[in-house]
């Protein structure tokens, strides 16, 4: 079952994973830094502090509250997971976990699933049944990449409309759509072809052996249900337009607006090659992607690359203290074992017939 390594197996890999992490995220600094050091060669560096310096607090206001929504939608993805399960679960005590799973989603580079085990461990310290946590956390997992689809697909095309799709952008972004498609896919073949486990290639990614074991451990009928996945994707899409609008709200804030398509197909395709980059958080690569195509589009070298590290500082940076600290929280002792858990406040409702 997740959660449920083998010990042996749990204690040789965890030196290698971490001298990994530790490497990623070294790679990831340097990235970021000649990406800072290149722009600020290139552009004027008076006019980038100048840029910095009088930048407008109420769009950045503005910006941080829309990075707050994402959290309650996150939130609101595992609270319709669980109403279909017939838990009742309050919106608010979910919150902290979405911000405790954006911290290891960011700070473990996987693709959204680094965040698995946090999300069953932190629905069971509420005090919800390991089935019924293990087919939330799937259902959003499913949601998510089909909004990643969609919105990649998206990208694709206001980049058409606009004549500037490359191949250098098509090729890599149109590979990762598919592979967001075929995700949800795999974890329907793998639930209902009863495979053990998936191949060994695809166990050193992280989160994947915990999703193999949570397929298992899943409670039948409740993963694909159409409503159900509709409900979410709506969620995690919702997730990726409000950090979009964050990136617009941080143009603004430096004076210099971005045709909304324009901001949407910057943003995801920084996602995307932040992703195929594997680095945590896609440090560097996804700061240099967002200056690189906004100044293609006509922005000023210094503006592009302010409003892209006030970007970050608002979804990456200033996030990061809290996460951890939650992250730690939510992987503490479950309330499963552990006497009545501490944030316990599901309830069951009656069973309906479906």
């Amino acid at each position: 079952m997740i959660g449920r390594m083998n010990a042996h197996d749990a204690a040789i890999g965890e030196p290698r994973r971490s001298r990994i992490g530790r490497l990623s995220w070294l790679t990831g600094v340097l990235l970021l830094a000649a990406v800072v050091l290149v722009a600020t060669h290139l552009a004027e560096e008076r006019e980038l502090a100048r840029i910095v310096r009088e930048a407008d607090p109420l769009w950045l206001v503005a910006g941080a509250l829309l990075q707050l929504a994402t959290y309650v939608c996150a939130a609101g993805v595992w609270q319709r997971a669980l109403a279909y399960l017939d838990v009742d679960a309050a919106l608010a005590s979910l919150v902290p976990l979405g911000l405790a799973k954006l911290f290891t989603d960011q700070a473990v580079p996987s693709i959204g699933m680094s965040g698995t085990l946090l999300v069953v461990r932190g629905l069971e310290r509420r005090g919800v049944a390991r089935t019924d946590a293990v087919a939330a956390m799937l259902s959003g997992l499913a949601g998510y990449y089909l909004a990643y689809f969609a919105a990649i697909a998206g990208a694709i095309a206001i980049l058409w409309r606009h004549g500037e799709l490359r191949p250098l952008i098509l090729v890599p972004a149109a590979a990762l759509a598919l592979f967001a498609a075929g995700v949800p896919l795999a974890m329907f073949a793998l639930r209902h072809r009863a495979v053990r486990r998936p191949p060994q290639w695809m166990e050193r990614w992280p989160g994947v052996r915990d999703v193999a074991a949570a397929l298992r451990d899943a409670p039948p009928g409740t993963l694909f249900a159409p409503l159900l996945l509709v409900e979410t994707g709506v969620l995690q899409l919702a997730i990726f337009v409000l950090d979009v609008l964050t990136f617009a709200t941080a143009l603004r804030a430096v004076a210099t607006p971005v045709a909304p398509s324009l901001v949407f197909a910057t943003f995801v395709v920084a996602s995307v090659v932040s992703s195929l980059a594997w680095v945590p958080g896609g440090l560097g690569t996804f700061e240099g992607t967002c200056v690189a195509l906004l100044h293609l589009h006509g922005i000023a070298l210094e503006g592009a690359l302010a409003a892209t590290l006030l970007l970050r500082a608002m979804t990456f940076w200033l996030p990061m203290i809290p996460g951890f600290a939650l992250a730690r929280r939510e992987m503490g002792r479950s309330g499963a074992g552990a006497g009545a858990p501490p944030l316990a406040w599901a309830t069951r409702r009656r069973r309906r017939n479906r």
